[in-house]
Order: C-alpha cells, then structure tokens, then sequence
C-alpha cells in the first residue's frame, strides 16, 4: 500500500495533468429509504418529540445498484444495473463500452489525449476477461491498493456526499430514487470533484 501510494504521489507531482486524466468509478447500493443519521436526526427532534417509530428507523430493503464514473470536472457517466442483474465480468465490459462512449462524447480532450481508469480490485473488475479488455482498448489503470477506501475517491468523498443527501428521504419508487440520487450528483459543484481530487493526492502523501 504505502509503495503504490507513494508511486502515485510522485507521478502526480512530476507528470502534467496526471490527476485531471484520471476517471474513477464504483457501484454503490442506494434505497428507497436510507435512515436519517443520528446527526441529521438531531437537528430536527427535539426532547419533547416523541420517538420515531420503529418502522421509520429500518432502511428499506428496496434498492437499486448505482455504478458512476467521475473525474476532476465532474460526472462523466452513470447508470443502474437491471434488477436481478449480476455485476459480473460480462456486465462490466459492456459498462466500461460505455463508458468509453461517455468519455468520447463528454470529454473530448480525455478521449484524444489519454486517461487512466482507476477502480478497485473486487472480482468483477480484476478478472482476465475485463483486463484483456483493458489491454485491447489501451485502457491505461491507476492501481488501487486492497482494502483501501481511505484512497478510493468513490468511497471517502463520493458516496458518502450522495448517500447524506437521501438519508431521512422516502421514495415511492425505484425511479424516484434514480432521479433524486442522479439529481444530488449534478447538485455537486466542480469545485467540490476539484477538491476531492485534491485531497486524493493528499491521501498519497
């Protein structure tokens, strides 16, 4: 860990535009209804409010899984997996084809110039299938140390942002919850992916 970390301090530092080339993504559950925290819940009971009731403390069991993919300027594609869908090797490829579309048509400079994936070690991202992919389309990767989040913009910045959001919110639907949690993404300035990017070279010193 601390010699990738370091690896990758040092190119940030010395190769020009190193952090702005990178695009990173994850997928993420997000619910119909995700409990307030304790914090938020504070903010708006006071002593004499009766007790939420149970049935409005337990997170829903109905979800949607959330892939996203972002760089220093912002979203740069996103999409739901179908329900029932396996987030397998397979499913993968046809996300990061995608994906490449996105950076084709959103971030032309990227496209012509050069970017680096950069996405954890889980299975479905490490398989063979997907790194002869990777080597196929000259899809260059930013290596991310096992059992990391701490380095991983999608968990210490990302998520946490979105899942704040919707935390207390209850949605009717499964598309109420795509619309609202796509909707919190695009509320995010660029300063705060510009910042995030920012404290991600911090977290490699």
């Amino acid at each position: 860990r601390k010699l990738i970390a370091a690896e990758l301090f040092e190119r940030s530092v010395n190769e020009k535009d190193f952090l702005s080339k990178i695009i990173t993504g994850d997928e993420t559950w997000v619910f119909v209804y995700d409990p307030e925290t304790k914090l938020q819940s504070s903010e708006w009971h006071t002593t004499t409010s009766p007790r939420p009731k149970e049935s409005r403390v337990i997170k829903s069991q109905l979800k949607v899984m959330l892939i996203v993919f972002f760089n220093s300027e912002g979203l740069v594609h996103w999409e739901f997996v179908p329900n029932g869908q396996m987030v397998n090797s397979s499913f993968y490829i046809e996300v990061l084809k995608r994906l490449r579309d996105s950076i084709r048509r959103k971030r032309q400079r990227k496209w012509e110039n050069g970017w680096f994936l950069h996405h954890d070690n889980t299975p479905c991202h490490s398989s063979l299938a997907v790194r002869q992919f990777l080597t196929h389309k000259n899809i260059f990767t930013i290596p991310q140390p096992p059992y990391s989040s701490d380095i991983a913009p999608c968990d210490f910045w990302l998520f946490p942002n979105l899942k704040l959001g919707l935390k207390g919110e209850r949605f009717a639907t499964i598309e109420d919850i795509k619309v609202n949690a796509i909707a919190n993404l695009r509320a995010i300035p660029i300063e705060g992916y510009q910042r995030c990017f920012q404290q991600l070279q911090s977290r490699w010193k």
